[in-house]
């Protein structure tokens, strides 16, 4: 979140929409038929079963809230009025690792977006935060908790 407010790019978005549409309607009745189920059992007093479905209803309904919450404060990423010779949220930056010499490309996201598996890493991240800012051509060190990683910005893509 930057300034209280979660940025997000249009896809992040939909992704949480659409989770948070799934914890509504099909969680939820998912949930509502085990607590009938463990109800069903007898005396709630000391069922564990009930408990447990009780827990995971209050947890789904917390869940809820949080993604409504961050939807509600959401701003979405319009590429159009970003600069694009500029490393910022949404950009796609092709690295050159300077020790390795390999090629990596990264896509700068918000926490909620983030997924390393495939190449989106969090502005808020010390790679992601290392890099917002610079232009290409640029050469940078960004210190991580195993070393420093030095990289020259190839290319910003959006």
């Amino acid at each position: 979140m930057v300034g209280g407010r979660s940025h997000l790019t249009r896809e992040g978005y939909e992704k949480l929409r659409k989770a948070l549409e799934h914890l509504k309607t099909v969680k939820r009745r998912e949930l509502s038929k085990a607590i009938g189920a463990a109800r069903a059992h007898g005396d709630i007093s000391e069922n564990a079963e009930y408990d447990a479905a009780k827990e995971a209803q209050a947890l789904n309904e917390k869940r809820i809230a949080e993604l409504e919450n961050q939807l509600a404060g959401a701003q979405i990423l319009d590429d159009e009025n970003i600069s694009k010779d500029e490393v910022l949220i949404g950009a796609t930056v092709k690295l050159k690792d300077l020790d390795s010499g390999e090629e990596l490309e990264y896509t700068l996201v918000a926490e909620e977006e983030a997924d390393y598996a495939q190449g989106k890493i969090s502005i808020s991240s010390p790679v992601g935060s290392g890099l917002l800012n610079h232009k290409e051509k640029d050469t940078i060190e960004i210190k991580v908790p195993a070393g420093v990683l030095k990289y020259k910005i190839l290319k910003i893509m959006r």
